[in-house]
C-alpha cells in the first residue's frame, strides 16, 4: 500500500461523509493530517457513527446538501479548491433499491455525473475516486471472481445503478479527461469496486452486521434472509485503504495508469457465506442464536459474488491486511465497547485505524 502520509496537508473533498464509510474515512484522513471538507445529507441513521464519534470536529468544512445539485457542487469545488475528490455519496441499500428504484438510480447515477460535471465546469485539475460496488458486474452465476474488464450489469435496481455509475465515470474519462492527455487537463478518474464491508458503527437499515449487532446486544435471535449467499467480506478499513491508495496515485507521476477501474477484495479463501460470518460473529460475542432461512420461511437460492484483486495487488501494491477472523474480531470488539459505553465510539474507531495502519506498514 502506498505511503498514505503523502496526503498530509492535501485538501480533500469527500461526498457522503456522514455515512458509515464516510465517517471512518474522515477520521482516517484527519489522522493523516489531510484538510477534509465534506458534502452530504444529514446522517442517514440514528444513531450514527458521524455523531457518536464527533466526526464533524475533524472537518475543515461541513456542507449539508444533495450531490445531485450540480450548481452547488460547482460552487463548492470552486471554493474548497480540492486537490482530490473522493465520491462516496450514494443510496447504498439493496432492499431500498427495490422500494425506491427511481430515487436509487437518480442518486447513484445522476449524483455521480454531477460530481464529475462540477470538475469539468470549474476546469479544476482535480482527480476523482468514484466509489461504486462489487455488485456493478453482470453476475453470470459462474462463481468465478470478477475482474475489472467484465461487463457491467445488475438485475436489482441498486446493482444496476452502480453498473450505470461506472459507465458514467468511464464516459467522462473518455470524453473529457482521457488518461493519455492527463498532463493537459490534470484530472484522473478512477473507480473503486469493493466487497461487503463489516466494522463498528454501521447502523445501515437491513445491513447484516447492523442487524446482528443489534440482536446480540439485545439478546435476540438473529434471522437471516440469505444464509447460503457467498460474499467477499472485508473490514471497512480495507477498501478505504484502497480508495486512499488511489488518491495518492492520482496525485502522483503515474496518475494516467491509475485512472481506471479497480477491485478491492479479500483473499479468495476469505470469501464466506452469510451464515458463516454470522456464526463467527456470535461465537466471538459469546452468545446468540441464528434462525436460518428454512426456519424463518425465507427459502432463497444461494448467490455467489467474488472479486479478483489481482490488478490492485500487482499494480498498486494494495492487498488485504486483515483476514476474515481478524476483521470479525475487530468488528465484534468495537460493538462490545459501544454496548458498554456509547461514548467510546470515537476511541474504538481510532484504535482500529491505528491497529490497521500498524499491520499495513509491516506487511
Amino acid at each position: 500500500m502506498d505511503d498514505l502520509h503523502g496526503l498530509a496537508g492535501r485538501r480533500v473533498l469527500l461526498t457522503g461523509h456522514t455515512g458509515f464509510k464516510g465517517a471512518w474515512l474522515v477520521l482516517w484522513l484527519a489522522r493523516l493530517r489531510a484538510e477534509v471538507s465534506g458534502i452530504a445529507l444529514e446522517p442517514p441513521t440514528r444513531p450514527s457513527l458521524f455523531d457518536l464519534a464527533d466526526v464533524r470536529g475533524d472537518l475543515a468544512r461541513h456542507e449539508v446538501g444533495d450531490i445531485r445539485d450540480v450548481d452547488r457542487l460547482t460552487g463548492l469545488v470552486e471554493s474548497v479548491r480540492p486537490e482530490v475528490i473522493l465520491h462516496l455519496a450514494a443510496q447504498s441499500v439493496v432492499l431500498e433499491g427495490y422500494r425506491s428504484p427511481l430515487e436509487t438510480f437518480d442518486v447513484n447515477v445522476t449524483g455521480t455525473a454531477a460530481v464529475l460535471e462540477a470538475v469539468r465546469r470549474t476546469r479544476s485539475r482535480t482527480p476523482v475516486v468514484v466509489v461504486t460496488s462489487d455488485k456493478c458486474y453482470a453476475n453470470d452465476g459462474s462463481g468465478r471472481p470478477f475482474v475489472e474488464g467484465d461487463p457491467m450489469g445488475g438485475d436489482d435496481p441498486y446493482s444496476a445503478s452502480k453498473g450505470a455509475a461506472e459507465l458514467v465515470a468511464a464516459s467522462y474519462r473518455t470524453s473529457f479527461f482521457p488518461p493519455s492527455e492527463i498532463d493537459r487537463h490534470g484530472v484522473g478518474i478512477a473507480t473503486a469496486r469493493a466487497g461487503n464491508v463489516i466494522g463498528g458503527g454501521d447502523w445501515t437499515p437491513d445491513g447484516l452486521i447492523a442487524d446482528v449487532a443489534r440482536a446480540a446486544i439485545a439478546g435476540r435471535d438473529v434471522e437471516l434472509r440469505r444464509p447460503r449467499a457467498i460474499r467477499p467480506w472485508q473490514h471497512v478499513l480495507e477498501p478505504l485503504g484502497g480508495y486512499l491508495t488511489l488518491a495518492v496515485r492520482l496525485l502522483g507521476a503515474d496518475a494516467a495508469h491509475a485512472a481506471r477501474a479497480w477491485n478491492f477484495g479479500p483473499l479468495p479463501e476469505d470469501d464466506a457465506t452469510v451464515g458463516d460470518v454470522v456464526d463467527r460473529f456470535l461465537e466471538r460475542w459469546g452468545r446468540g442464536r441464528v434462525v436460518h432461512a428454512a426456519e424463518a420461511g425465507l427459502v432463497e437460492e444461494a448467490v455467489t459474488l467474488r472479486l479478483s484483486d489481482a490488478a490492485a495487488r500487482s499494480q498498486l501494491g494494495w492487498h488485504s491486511r486483515w483476514r476474515l477472523d481478524e476483521a470479525i474480531a475487530h468488528t465484534v470488539d468495537w460493538w462490545r465497547r459501544y454496548a458498554e459505553d456509547p461514548r467510546s465510539a470515537r476511541a474504538a474507531t481510532l484504535a482500529d485505524i491505528d491497529a490497521y495502519e500498524a499491520v499495513a506498514t509491516r506487511r
